[in-house]
């Protein structure tokens, strides 16, 4: 693209930028002559996907904005017009909106409602920030043909989103996500969709009574509920509606982590508002160091995700966070106990300890693509879950990962064993005895290139690994050629055997500038006496694999 390409296509878009904050933004860099950032802006535009959009706040089609998110919710008004879901017993369908508290959200939700008021559909709007569960209840419970959560859940401040649900209460998958995509570019100009300034309807807190009600489907009635936790919401939407749900379910009141308890866009004590990362649960570790609680329970800033952490004296400060697939593997087993029958479902970088859980207690079994997009569809799905802290324990009721109903399953959980005079921490060791030992760990590489991406995916594919860590490698895998279970992908998965077997799934993230690499070693464990060893020699197999598996992508 020219200089003068570049300066008559921000010109455009100014034009009918109907934002005054990103207008301004734009016109200074016009002015500047700023080149380089106009050409970061204005390079392309931001895909949607089976993510949706999201991105970077800031003018320009390479951003998150107003224009874009006119442009989005044209384009999908615009599919569900061409399909019959969009009319209901006669009338125009209902699309339902919900939004967090990132900067623009309101705006960007409102705007999504005017523009289905303008194609001729009817809309609804949360009445306030809260929970993606919330929002993907919503569809169901209203009867609608699509919701819309504005939400760039755990990613940095500046960035926000915008996830696209269908009427099945599910994200959206393909071919969805291209006939959408491909409404989006049919938008010629801003000037060609109808915004109506009202007409649209703000609900009550019906939709979120009626979601309250339904947690307590999770939880068997008269079992304990004695666990005392303590819990952040990560500067998020989760505060309110977890501490109903507790509330209603007669635990405890959790403690709070009042730094961290109030909605707030800017995320000020947390590099990134996710539990994952590094210092993220400090706050909530010293609360907990003086509350002493049985557990610690985070959700991310849009409450869909939840992180559990347990009291630990072998670790330094006393808590120790456990990973997404131990608490995976915890609820299955917990619903095992409880009787649960049906499908139990899980992505395929997550742990196969799931897998070894419903073969034991004959229940169903499903591997999917990465993302609850997948898992939700799996038919007669009974518990999935995803190694990044996400649960969903009744699809009946949310079909997406949902962690106030996780909380609370986990919280029972934790009150059963209390009374038995047992941690979290006893029955992952059963498990590891029962199943053995599943130690998994993650490579996360976070780039400013995504050049660096391409290349490590490149470098594996041309030269594939023939060992990592003394195993050999049995079976690559170049998962965008689809196996007999799975569409096609872009990722590589690795079988290791030797004297442990091992599993290496490599991938790029779907909604950050990260290669993600998702390693599994499993050690047989004979008896609780095994368990220490069996943990260590985990953790140095995990950790050689991560050296050479770095060598050989070349980061």
């Amino acid at each position: 693209m020219t200089q003068d390409d570049l300066l008559a296509r921000a010109q455009a878009w100014l034009a009918e930028d109907p934002d005054t904050e990103t207008r301004e933004e734009l016109a200074k860099l016009i002015e500047s002559g700023d080149t380089a950032e106009l050409a970061a802006r204005f390079a392309g535009t931001l895909q949607f996907g089976t993510a949706g959009l999201r991105g970077e706040l800031g003018a320009g089609p390479m951003r998150m904005n107003r224009s874009v998110v006119i442009r989005a919710a044209a384009g999908l008004a615009a599919y569900l017009k061409g399909k019959e879901a969009s009319q209901r017993e006669g009338g125009a369908g209902l699309v339902v909106v919900g939004y967090d508290a990132r900067y623009k959200s309101a705006d960007f939700a409102r705007d999504t409602a005017a523009v289905m008021i303008g194609a001729g559909l009817r809309a609804a709007v949360l009445p306030r920030p809260l929970p993606t569960p919330v929002l993907a209840y919503a569809i169901r419970h209203l009867g609608a043909v699509a919701g819309v959560e504005v939400t760039a859940s755990h990613n940095p401040p500046r960035d926000n989103g915008y996830k696209v649900y269908l009427g099945d209460g599910s994200q959206i998958v393909p071919p969805a996500d291209a006939e959408i995509a491909a409404e989006i570019d049919a938008v010629r100009s801003l000037a060609d969709v109808p915004r109506p300034e009202a007409g649209w309807e703000t609900l009550g807190d019906e939709v979120l009574e009626a979601y309250l009600a339904r947690t307590d489907a999770v939880l068997t009635p008269g079992s304990p509920r004695s666990a005392r936790t303590v819990y952040t919401a990560m500067h998020g939407v989760g505060k309110d509606v977890l501490t109903a749900a507790f509330g209603r379910a007669g635990f405890p009141p959790p403690a709070l982590v009042a730094a961290q308890a109030e909605p707030d866009p800017a995320f000020p004590t947390v590099a990134f508002p996710n539990p994952e990362e590094p210092g993220a649960m400090d706050l909530a570790f010293e609360a907990a160091r003086a509350v002493d609680p049985d557990l610690v329970i985070a959700n991310d800033p849009d409450a869909d995700r939840c992180a559990v952490a347990v009291p630990d004296a072998a670790v330094e400060g006393g808590w120790r966070m456990l990973r997404g697939d131990e608490v995976g593997a915890l609820l299955a087993a917990h619903l095992v106990h409880k009787g649960a029958t049906g499908v139990f479902a899980e992505s395929i970088v997550s742990s196969s300890l799931l897998g070894r859980i419903a073969e034991a207690a004959g229940v169903g079994y499903e591997e999917t693509l990465t993302g609850f997009k997948w898992i939700a569809r799996v038919e007669g799905l009974r518990y999935g879950y995803e190694e990044a802290l996400g649960y969903c324990v009744d699809p009946e009721g949310v079909r997406d990962k949902d962690g106030i109903t996780a909380a609370l399953l986990v919280a029972e959980l934790a009150s059963v064993l209390k009374e038995q005079g047992r941690t979290l921490l006893d029955l992952l060791d059963d498990l590891a005895v029962a199943h053995g030992l599943h130690a998994t760990d993650q490579l996360s590489v976070r780039v400013e290139d995504l050049g660096i991406i391409a290349n490590a995916m490149a470098a594996l594919r041309e030269r594939p690994p023939v060992s990592l860590a003394g195993l050999t490698v049995v079976s690559a895998e170049d998962l965008t050629k689809g196996t007999e279970s799975l569409p096609p992908t872009d990722g590589l998965r690795y079988h290791l055997e030797g004297d442990y077997k091992a599993r290496v799934i490599v991938r790029p993230s779907g909604t950050e500038p990260k290669l993600k690499c998702y390693l599994e070693v499993v050690v047989p464990v004979a008896d609780a006496r095994e368990l220490a060893p069996a943990r260590a020699k985990g953790a140095e197999l995990l950790a050689a694999i991560k050296r050479d598996l770095s060598t050989a992508a070349g980061l």
